[in-house]
């Protein structure tokens, strides 16, 4: 990792103070006025963010862009779509004058390129997680925020949780589970990992631009299958670390008001699915924090398990969580635990906190800072991974130390 990403304790605080100015900043919209939003990346992901900032109402899809145009005929059924304007290049997108909102959902490693294009032509942004491919495009993605004074979006969602919200509270900023110690996290069995191309992309269809895919990255041929499910190639994404280990650790950061460790250790492999694929399909991940506790994280594709959720270890007792409820048993024995279900959609209530920060200036819930502080925590457990050793982090310069 470079040496100057976000280097010193002046570049920290310059952040820090950037964030209030951003509060205060944008154009004012009127109580009833629409927002004119434009959707890159019509694949299933970006095709259900979409129904999402419909359903909140206020919105009007005015644009649909993608490199494979079978994509852009999905998002169109969508009756909200139906007259959207159509594009395979993001930046005609953003020459609309009237956008103003770039709802991005493409693969991981155009998600930084395409924020700061966005941000730097004026548009607010609701980005998919993880914010950045590597750790080094964080600050950049930031500055693009603060600069532009734009609202800014990572699509972490169980920060606007309301069991998430009310969890923390009752457990975690009352005490009631003592001193924290061990912050566990899992995932397993994830199919979006394990996505087979169908037949019909086995030949590249005339209407796909696979060399606009690639983008930044090295050439190679056409291949379905990284295609079809990137997620599996360290080209692309983080694989499982920065997929599913930045939501569970995200939820770490906002428990623990603690969002930066300060060493990483990873072990893993492609152990199972020779297939082809770079991501490892096994992996465990530990982090450690300065205020005394560890962040760790397993996931396995391999068949015969599966299931993701969190467990806060306290001396007082320990907190289960996950997207549908959370569980909380205190010490001793034969206690009946605390369960509390959650009443709402947690992607809904991302959404809607995002379109009222837009409406108020204020930072959102998953704001870039917060969205590069998580997924810059992942990279740290695939650079130890991808290096077998452990990584020691400081904490101030945000840096790696020397090995």
């Amino acid at each position: 990792m470079p040496s100057n990403i976000n280097n010193t304790t002046n570049r920290r605080r310059f952040l820090g103070a950037a964030a209030a100015s951003a509060a205060s900043y944008g154009r004012i919209l009127g109580a009833n006025e629409r927002l004119q939003l434009g959707l890159i990346g019509c694949g299933e992901r970006g095709r259900y963010d979409m129904s999402n900032f419909v359903k909140a109402g206020g919105v009007d899809v005015v644009a649909l862009c993608d490199v494979w145009g079978d994509n852009i005929d999905r998002a169109k059924t969508t009756p909200a779509a139906a007259n959207a304007r159509t594009f395979t290049d993001h930046r005609k997108v953003l020459e609309i004058k009237e956008l103003d909102v770039a709802l991005i959902c493409v693969p991981d490693h155009w998600h930084a390129p395409i924020a700061i294009d966005a941000l730097n032509a004026g548009k607010d942004v609701y980005v998919e997680k993880p914010l950045t491919l590597k750790a080094e495009e964080g600050p950049r993605v930031v500055k693009a925020a603060r600069t532009n004074k734009r609202v800014c979006q990572v699509g972490m969602q169980q920060r606007s949780g309301k069991h998430y919200l009310q969890a923390k509270a009752e457990y975690i900023d009352s005490g009631k589970l003592g001193k924290i110690t061990l912050c566990r996290t899992w995932w397993h069995g994830n199919g979006y990992h394990l996505r087979k191309a169908p037949a019909s992309l086995q030949t590249q269809p005339a209407n796909l631009d696979w060399a606009h895919f690639l983008g930044p990255l090295k050439w190679r041929d056409w291949d379905p299958q990284q295609y079809w499910n990137w997620r599996a190639y360290l080209d692309f994404g983080g694989g499982q670390v920065t997929d599913l280990f930045t939501h569970w650790l995200d939820v770490v950061h906002m428990f623990m008001g603690k969002d930066i460790p300060t060493s990483a250790q990873a072990s893993g492999g492609v152990y199972h699915f020779k297939d082809g694929r770079t991501a490892p399909d096994t992996i465990n991940v530990l982090l450690e924090y300065p205020a005394e506790f560890t962040a760790t994280f397993e996931a396995t594709l391999v068949p015969g398990i599966t299931g993701a959720a969190q467990e806060f270890c306290g001396t007082q007792g320990r907190l289960w969580i996950d997207r549908s409820r959370y569980e909380f048993y205190p010490l001793g024995r034969n206690v009946q635990p605390v369960v509390v279900k959650a009443q709402s959609s947690i992607d809904l209530d991302h959404v809607q906190n995002f379109l009222d920060c837009v409406k108020s200036r204020q930072l959102p819930h998953g704001d870039v800072l917060v969205g590069h502080r998580s997924a810059q925590a992942s990279h740290l457990g695939n650079i130890s991974y991808m290096q077998k050793r452990r990584i020691d982090f400081d904490p101030v310069r945000e840096e790696i130390l020397p090995f």
